[in-house]
Order: structure tokens, then sequence, then C-alpha cells
């Protein structure tokens, strides 16, 4: 159903319409807010019973800054990871997200405001259809919300842009987060390397003496053979370390915006950490990881298009204007009046679409409810990540105790075989094998190390900063 369009010369008309939209905007409903975090908490997360602190938590201590990547002291891997921030294309891509996001957030809004639009012609004679018309034409259109569907629409896209937002700012902690436990891996692939090549000198060592043994007819050939198959079976064991330290520094430099080359100077050395692990609340991590955020604004965007999807149901009302004027060269108007106002206002009333804005709300509600459960997803994830980094790191700084007596007893025991076997008192065999134990047990203990940092690096990331509260 269409309005109407009045013409009008002059009077007080136009100041009686403008009063009246006044008025009908002022009696415009207002909009109902999407539910609060704690609202949203209660009704996703009900049925949990969350602890009053972290199950998995070992010790306590002072928080260091929320800059968790300067509690490394490591100006290498600080370095590195605002480069990363720079040319890392993945998190370009999420920037260009987010800025389309913020556009689409205003674009949302512009209906709000009226639309004014000119249209001209002019050629006399020679116009393009020969009809020898000029003159202009100014409209101005404005839809009244008074049901809030455009503002609930352009609250929608706001949310959906703090999601965006929210969903950007995780995926820099997670390249952070990345960098730093690629930069890890690396630096322990070095000290693998470095362990490598001295087991290999040891085996060298040991393959020289069994010759000298032999030379002099104390030993044996089988003996020198093990000797010269340990040093090879050590070397093969250095080279599979060198090509994964390799494949580390390229992925590391893939992170870092590089050329995978491979090339890329990290020093084989894993950075001090603090031992201890602050005592936390649980409820907290919903307030501060910015997955959950944007999972709590997603739940936010799908309310608003519930309002969205309801005021569409309802009459839609519109204001016009427009002033004109009009000539031709080659015959005379009807009307000589020039220029000629317009004032009007036309009405939409949606009487019958076979259900498909009752479905539309029906759909709007589904989503909203996929939308709660996704909420409830996140956080249960986020807890999981908490307490399984916390786990994690609390056993292998346990593991690191055991294995460094276990390391310093294999190495005793070590000497102890080298020195009866250079006065022939036992066999190789018996060397050899000490030797391999004594390797493995210091390759899992520089595993375990990097394991604690790079756990670290999960909790801070499944945190959502470091262990300080946000102010």
């Amino acid at each position: 159903m269409r309005g109407y369009i009045r013409s009008f010369t002059g009077g007080r008309e136009p100041l009686m319409w403008v009063l009246a939209a006044s008025i009908v905007l002022a009696a415009g409903c207002a909009l109902k807010s999407p539910p609060d975090a704690a609202s949203l908490k209660a009704e996703a997360l009900g049925s949990m019973q969350i602890p009053s602190a972290w199950a998995a938590t070992a010790t306590t201590g002072n928080a260091p800054a929320d800059n968790w990547l300067a509690s490394y002291a490591d100006p290498q891997l600080s370095a590195a990871v605002a480069e990363a921030m720079v040319h890392n294309a993945d998190l370009r891509v999420g920037a260009a997200r987010v800025e389309q996001s913020l556009l689409q957030a205003r674009l949302a809004g512009a209906r709000l405001y009226p639309s004014v639009d000119v249209l001209a012609r002019g050629g006399g004679k020679m116009s393009g259809d020969n009809s020898g018309l000029t003159g202009g034409v100014l409209t101005v259109g404005w839809e009244l919300d008074l049901w809030g569907r455009v503002r609930y629409g352009r609250a929608a896209a706001r949310a959906d842009a703090a999601s965006t937002q929210a969903d950007f700012e995780f995926a820099r902690q997670s390249l952070a987060a990345h960098v730093a436990t690629s930069w890890f891996l690396v630096a322990e692939a070095g000290l693998h390397a470095e362990l490598a090549r001295r087991t290999v000198g040891d085996a060298e060592t040991l393959m020289s003496l069994a010759n000298d043994r032999a030379r002099v007819g104390v030993g044996t050939e089988e003996e020198v053979v093990l000797a010269r198959a340990a040093v090879g079976t050590y070397r093969d064991n250095l080279r599979q370390i060198e090509l994964a330290r390799e494949q580390a520094t390229r992925a590391l430099e893939s992170l870092l915006g590089r050329y995978p080359l491979g090339v890329a100077a990290v020093t084989p050395q894993l950075p001090t950490q603090r031992t201890d692990v602050p005592a936390g609340l649980p409820s907290q991590l919903l307030e501060r990881r910015p997955d959950v955020i944007a999972a709590e604004r997603r739940v936010a965007a799908a309310f608003n298009r519930i309002g969205e999807a309801k005021a569409a149901r309802l009459p839609v009302i519109g204001l016009t204007a427009g002033v004109s004027t009009i000539s031709s060269d080659l015959f005379v108007l009807q009307s000589r009046d020039n220029p000629v106002w317009n004032l009007g206002a036309n009405l939409l009333v949606p009487v019958f679409r076979g259900g498909a804005l009752k479905r539309q709300v029906e759909i709007r509600t589904a989503e909203q409810k996929q939308a709660v459960a996704t909420y409830a997803a996140v956080g249960l994830q986020a807890f999981g990540e908490v307490e399984g980094a916390l786990s994690a790191e609390i056993a292998a700084h346990d593991r690191e105790h055991i294995l460094t007596g276990t390391l310093a007893d294999n190495r005793r025991a070590l000497e102890i075989l080298q020195s009866q076997f250079a006065v022939g008192r036992t066999d190789l065999r018996f060397v050899i094998e000490r030797q391999l134990a004594v390797l493995a047990t210091e390759s899992a203990l520089i595993r375990v190390q990097a394991e604690q940092r790079v756990q670290r690096v999960n909790l801070h990331l499944a945190l959502g900063g470091s262990f300080a509260p946000r102010p």
C-alpha cells in the first residue's frame, strides 16, 4: 500500500510535516539490550561447576607484567615477534577483515539518515531523447525507524565488528605464541645438534681407542667394528637433527613473513623462565580471552538480528520531499510554476508473504541458540586448554628434576666403563650401551626443558595474556 505525494508552493505545511515526523520518531520503540556477560554465563554454562581455582595449579608467586613475552628477557625473540606482527600474511588478512567489518557497521546505520538525490539534464533541442527537456530534480527520502529495524541491524553489525576485532586480537596473540614456540623448537634442535656433535666426537675417540687396543694386541677386530658402527649411527642421528632444525627454521621464517631459506639466526639456547605459576580464578578467563569475547559479541549480534526480523513484520513509514524545475525549448509545459515543491509520506504494510517473515524470526532465534551454544563450547575449550597447559608444564618440570639426576648417574656410569675399557676390564658393548643411555637421557632433558617453555606460552595464549589480571 503506497501513500500519497502532495505538492504545494508555500505556506506553513512543511514545518507541520517536520514537527509530525519528530513526534513520531520520539514515540518510536526503544531497542532491547542483548544479555549481559553474567546472564550469558548463567544460560550457557549454568550446569557447569566452575572451581574457585585452577585444578592443576601447583605454585603461586608474583605475576609478571601483562607483556608476557618480556618475561623471557630475549631481545631476539621479541624482535622476531614484532617482525611477524608487521609482515605475517595471515595477520594482514585478519586486519583487512577488521577494516571491512567496521565499514559494514557504518554502512548498516546509513539508513537512519535521510537520502538525498539529484537528477539533472540539459542540452536543449539536442538532448539525448530529442525532447528538449532541461532542468533538475532534488529528492529527499527518509524512512522512519519506528520499530527499530534499522537500529537493530546497526547494533548487530557493530556486534559483528566487535567480534571480528576480538578474533583479530586472538590471531595476534596466537601469532606471537606460534613465533615463540617455533623459536624454542629451533633452539631445541640446535641444542640437540650440539649434543649429537659431542656424541660423535666421543664415539670417534672410543673408535680410536679400539683401534689402538687392536694394534697392540689387547683388543679385537669385533671391538673396532662395533666402535665404527657406533660412529656411523651417531653421524646419521646428527644429520637427521640438522634436517629437523632446518625445517623448523623454515617454518619460523614463514611465520615471520620471510622467504623460507632455513637460515634464520636463532641461538641454540633456551631462555630462562619463571618456575612459579600464580593461581587465578577460572571465571576471569571468560572476561579476558579474545575468542571468548568474540563468541559473546556474536550472541549479541544474533540477539539484535531477532529484533530486526521482528521489526520487519511491522509497517514501514517513510517521508519524501523534493523540488524540481523543468523547461523545454520544443513545447510549452502545462504548468509554468518553477520550481515545484512536493512533500509526502508513504506507508508499506506487509500483509501476506507466505510466512516468510515469521520464518525469518524463527531462523534468527535458532541462530541465537547456536551462538549461545558456541559460546559455551568456546568457554569449555578455554578451560580445557588452561588446565592442559598447566598440567603439561608441571609434568615437564617434575620430569626435568628426575632426568637431571638420571643423567648424572648415567654419565658417572659411562666414565667408569670407559676407564675399565681402557685397561681391558670390560667389553666395548657395555660402553656403547651406556653411551646411548647418556645420549637418550640428555636428549630427553633438552626436550622437557623446551616443553616447559612451549607449555608456558600455551598457557599465556589460553589465558589471553599474562598471569596479571587486566585493569
